[in-house]
């Protein structure tokens, strides 16, 4: 069964393909893949962002108060109406990241968002974190805002399940067309060949990683996706809707 509540740290480092190549091997010593990363190849994530007329969330969570919030739609792949999705409530509390999901259809998702009135409860869904969005969703009127997706490989430590190391590269957004179903295509957020990794435990990392990541030469990086994307968008005077989108291919991350 999927987790459904996390509470954990959070730490983001940003490297380029060499440091990638280099570090991720060095951390198959200690971690393994994700499931589905068994073959080595990326599995592809996308999620549809909401906010308010006015940007609320993102703008709040930019200034870096002390408690922030953000409501998403997470697929893997490209889904269809009836495919199981995840309806995502994320908070960020003193720095520990509480993250709160229930599986649900896309249709569902997308009705329980715009209409505010839950789903008939069925088995596979968890009732009390569609109470809690269904309270969020009572505080704030939302719309969708960002279609945001990434191609990703995932570790898990081979001693504790809770140490898990993410990198995420080819990220993409667009701000048009912004359904799950629609396709998966957008504008690069970072350039080519550019990884972010983030790495993820309820406490303190381990040793072994703390001596790793130093003679990597990595250091902490303050990144949001969904931030950095809207901080593109307000900079570059908010493009028109049918600018050419720039798309990077698995292959050419590669090279």
């Amino acid at each position: 069964m999927a987790i459904e509540v996390f509470n954990r740290y959070e730490n983001k480092y940003l490297m380029d393909t060499q440091a990638f190549t280099t570090l991720h091997n060095r951390l198959l010593a200690y971690m393994e893949p994700d499931a589905y990363n068994q073959d080595g190849d990326f599995y592809s994530i996308s999620n549809l962002y909401y906010d308010t007329e006015h940007d609320t969330l993102i703008r709040t969570s930019l200034a870096k108060p002390k408690y922030r919030e953000k409501l998403r739609i997470r697929a893997y792949g490209i889904p269809r109406e009836d495919s199981k999705v995840y309806l995502e409530l994320k908070k960020k509390v003193f720095g520990l990241v509480n993250k709160r999901r229930t599986a649900l259809t896309l249709d569902e998702a997308y009705t329980f968002v715009r209409t505010g009135e839950e789903p008939k409860f069925r088995a596979g869904m968890n009732r009390q974190v569609i109470r809690e969005i269904h309270y969020f969703l009572q505080r704030y009127e939302l719309r969708p805002k960002v279609y945001l997706a990434y191609d990703r490989i995932a570790l898990f430590s081979k001693e504790n399940r809770d140490l898990r190391i993410t990198f995420d590269t080819n990220i993409r957004t667009r701000r048009h067309d912004i359904g799950l179903e629609r396709g998966d295509y957008g504008e690069l957020l970072m350039p080519a060949g550019q990884w972010l990794m983030e790495v993820k435990a309820e406490k303190t990392i381990p040793v072994w990683l703390s001596r790793l990541l130093s003679e990597s030469g990595m250091f902490k990086a303050s990144f949001s996706k969904y931030g950095n994307e809207y901080k593109k968008w307000t900079r570059d005077g908010r493009p028109s809707l049918h600018s050419p989108s720039k798309m990077m291919t698995k292959e050419s991350v590669l090279l």
